[in-house]
């Protein structure tokens, strides 16, 4: 603030512009939204004994991938695991290495294989925003893939098998 007659003028024609605040409590405090919505619905009653409703859930795929036990995450961790096929996405854009891995999927279920392994390649180290895109986009397309429910798990490979630039993607078995 600058001083002098000037300052204190400026300073007297911005305090004459402030209103205080009005203190609200949080049971009285609402906004112009919720004023221009109107009261809020009640829930209907429920009579004495009847069932409670389940809860409605959004329709979104279910995470893929979160079923296994210790013994596969321990095997994944020591390298024991061993996958039955691999497929290489290196090379695909986007749409091809959809459809490839979708078929590749639908060939080792149809085999009743256990363990596959998709190499992806390694995620971008500098800011290349057009590299990495297979890698970044595969968890949603096994979360909307037909074969989602026949997944048990997806997990980072061994460094034998590619480490951060491979995933084990662990199938369930057929049920007879």
């Amino acid at each position: 603030m600058p001083k002098g007659p000037d300052g204190e003028t400026l300073w007297a024609r911005v305090t004459a512009t402030v209103r205080p605040l009005r203190r609200q409590g949080p049971s009285t405090a609402r906004s112009d939204f919720a004023d221009a919505l109107g009261p809020a619905p009640r829930a209907p009653l429920r009579r004495a004994g009847a069932p409670i409703p389940a809860p409605v859930r959004p329709n979104r795929p279910e995470p893929v991938g979160e079923t296994l036990d210790g013994g596969w995450d321990r095997r994944i961790r020591r390298g024991v695991v061993v996958p039955d096929r691999t497929i290489d996405l290196h090379g695909h854009t986007l749409s091809t290495a959809q459809a490839a891995l979708d078929h590749a999927l639908a060939r080792a279920l149809a085999d009743d294989v256990r363990t596959l392994l998709v190499v992806t390649g390694k995620p971008p180290r500098g800011g290349d925003s057009r590299r990495g895109l297979i890698r970044a986009s595969i968890h949603d397309w096994l979360a909307h893939s037909g074969h989602a429910g026949r997944i048990a798990a997806v997990r980072t490979a061994h460094p034998r098998h590619g480490g951060s630039g491979a995933l084990y993607l662990i199938l369930r078995r057929r049920r007879e």
